[in-house]
């Protein structure tokens, strides 16, 4: 469903942003001088619109203005190397299910200025904390829910399809494949986020194969959030950056001394054996191991990016380039001194 082109890990992270909004705003960094324009191209709407028109001329001009990313569109997120373009734009044109799915993606986003003026201020963030960092192509698109956020050669798609609303009308019907703690992310909201994450991940800081514990993954993933935490939009809500509802965010707070004492007493920090430490990273509706359905998803990362946000209080002189270098789960958890206190 939101696989990487590049067939790198999936990441299902879905994103969160500090409470402490007052004192943060006069730490952040003067970025006003750093130029940059960021520009959503809408091949979605360049597609639709050639529907009409003839195909071999469609396929030659949306091959040589999106190169890479339009290969990837007809061979791997629509159809297959088995089908000529030409084959494949034919059938897309003719199925009733992609105009309607186009046309509502066309009435929720006749533009996608809010979007780019998040991302050019994220952006903006993250080449004065990186300035060699290449800011990749962004290009929208319709799959029909294939894609979320594919990357590939020197571009990151946006599948809009896939941000709808939580209330749209097409998500119930997917339900079996899509479900619903998963598409009640799919808002406009979520874009600027998951792009973030999504490149953080991709093009910034790719995860050491060596990280095989608990701890070593909560880490990294809580680095990557602190980073966020640097480079959104300050107004952007925790619960937005994780995806968690606020319920869920609540309940991580209420129990974060336990959480963190469960993690301690059954001695899963060490643990590196996959099916019992992915149920601490991956998604769902809450974290099954505890046996509590109002507990909130992810509890590895949360952990992770508290320790990570303690750590980073503790020692005001380490920067955020040397935290992001770091990959040494073990001292960055004993000198955080992070000692929540149970309930």
């Amino acid at each position: 469903m939101m696989y990487n082109v590049k067939h790198r890990q999936i990441y299902l992270i879905f994103l969160f942003a500090a409470a402490f909004i007052s004192c943060k705003q006069s730490k952040r960094p003067d970025v006003s001088n750093i130029k940059l324009d960021i520009k959503i191209e809408r091949f979605d709407k360049e597609l639709f619109a050639s529907k009409d028109k003839n195909v071999t001329a469609t396929n030659t001009f949306l091959s040589k203005k999106y190169g890479f990313f339009y290969d990837d569109y007809t061979h791997k997120m629509i159809g297959s190397p088995d089908y000529s373009n030409e084959e494949i734009l034919n059938t897309l044109f003719n199925d009733k299910a992609y105009s309607d799915l186009t046309k509502e993606v066309d009435s929720v986003y006749p533009n996608l200025k809010i979007q780019e003026a998040g991302l050019t201020e994220t952006f903006k963030y993250i080449k004065y904390y990186y300035p060699k960092a290449k800011v990749p192509k962004l290009i929208s698109f319709v799959s029909g829910f294939a894609y979320q956020m594919p990357v590939g050669d020197n571009y990151l798609g946006i599948g809009l399809d896939m941000f709808l609303g939580k209330d749209s009308k097409f998500y119930g019907a997917i339900v079996q494949s899509v479900p619903l703690y998963l598409s009640r992310r799919f808002t406009p909201e979520y874009i600027v986020p998951r792009v973030a994450e999504t490149y953080a991940h991709e093009d910034l800081f790719p995860e050491p194969d060596e990280n095989r514990t608990l701890l070593s993954k909560m880490i990294f993933q809580g680095k990557i959030l602190y980073f966020l935490d640097q480079v959104l939009p300050e107004n952007m809500a925790d619960s937005t950056k994780i995806g968690y509802t606020q319920q869920q965010l609540q309940w991580t707070q209420d129990f974060e001394g336990d959480i963190w004492a469960y993690f301690l007493e059954n001695n899963f920090l060490y643990e590196t054996d996959y099916h019992k430490i992915q149920v601490f990273l991956s998604e769902g509706p809450f974290t099954p191991a505890l046996g509590d359905q109002k507990s909130a998803p992810k509890l590895g990362v949360w952990t992770g990016w508290q320790i990570v946000r303690k750590y980073m209080a503790e020692n005001p002189k380490i920067t955020l380039q040397q935290l992001m270098a770091d990959n040494d789960a073990q001292k960055i958890l004993n000198q955080s001194k992070y000692k929540p206190k149970q309930k």
